[in-house]
């Protein structure tokens, strides 16, 4: 299904301690995750909290178990703030990934976000002013300037409890922006939880996507959030996402159709959970096998 030396395999450190709600996996360390990382078979993570921000010392413990960093998130404020403070913590990161071999920047715009708020999901999801939808596209565009200066890519993070949430507002987003200097992170969990098609989306925008995060979704749960009102981390607490093969996402066609393009780059598993509840070796060993039996890699 893919090609030879097409894809690399990685995981997100969020499967064992979670950057938004420390207190979960808050007792693993850094050299846990990142072994049983590669004892499952990746190759490749992103950067948690947890990580040593020093490139020698990072570099050192990421070389010993043959695992390279793919990218690591930032949080824009580009409809919010002025731009020059994204600006300046863009750049310490741009610098810091690209010390580290990375080829891909995730940005996520926090602007109005409720992703961290205890609030109705569902019911309270932001939405941009026509002038924040202009902020925002000129702002990641001079953001995917300094990104190209390094040889680098500005992918971005449409997620749930934002104001790029939706296929429609996804479709607005890649219209306001150079192609040439804003690509799309394709992220299976969370255009499922927020009602989309990700074929569609996938299909729509194979050419910009430039990093993936596969992720799965349970249905029951995600039924439960919109009934209850759930907030974005009560629904990752209540156990929302899972790895590929553990939910209710079809992935065969998500895959042979990224199998079948000419995708160039990582499909980074992430699917956050209680470390308590869903051990993170056994989901990861999980994650591994599915992604062999069912695409080959």
């Amino acid at each position: 299904m893919f090609r030879e030396n097409a894809v690399k395999l990685g995981i997100a450190p969020i499967n064992w301690t979670n950057d938004d709600m420390p207190e979960l996996g808050g007792e693993i360390t850094f050299e846990q995750c990142v072994s049983e990382m590669a004892l499952a078979g990746f190759t490749g993570t992103e950067v948690g909290n947890k990580y040593p921000r020093d490139p020698v010392a990072l570099k050192k413990a990421l070389s010993l178990r043959k695992v390279e960093i793919a990218s690591a998130w930032i949080s824009a404020f580009l409809t919010t703030e002025p731009f020059e403070r994204t600006k300046e913590a863009f750049l310490w990161h741009r610098d810091f990934l690209h010390e580290m071999g990375a080829e891909v920047i995730v940005v996520s715009e926090q602007g109005k976000s409720i992703q961290g708020k205890h609030l109705p999901l569902f019911k309270e999801k932001p939405v941009f002013t026509d002038d924040e939808w202009e902020k925002l596209s000129s702002g990641l565009n001079m953001l995917g300037e300094l990104a190209n200066e390094k040889g680098m890519k500005l992918v971005f993070h449409h997620h749930m409890g934002t104001g790029v949430q939706t296929a429609e507002e996804i479709d607005r987003l890649m219209q306001m922006t150079d192609p040439n200097l804003v690509h799309l992170l394709y992220d299976t969990g969370h255009l499922y939880l927020s009602g989309e098609n990700p074929i569609a989306v996938l299909e729509r925008y194979l050419p910009r996507i430039k990093h993936i995060h596969l992720k799965d979704v349970r249905i029951p749960v995600a039924q439960t959030m919109q009934e209850e009102g759930t907030s974005f981390l009560d629904g990752v607490r209540k156990g929302v996402f899972t790895v590929p093969g553990n939910g209710n996402i079809d992935f065969q066609p998500i895959l042979h159709k990224i199998g079948e393009s000419d995708y160039r780059g990582w499909l980074l598993v992430e699917a956050e959970q209680d470390p308590a509840i869903a051990n993170p070796l056994e989901y990861a060993l999980m994650a591994r096998r599915y992604l062999k039996d069912t695409a080959g890699v």
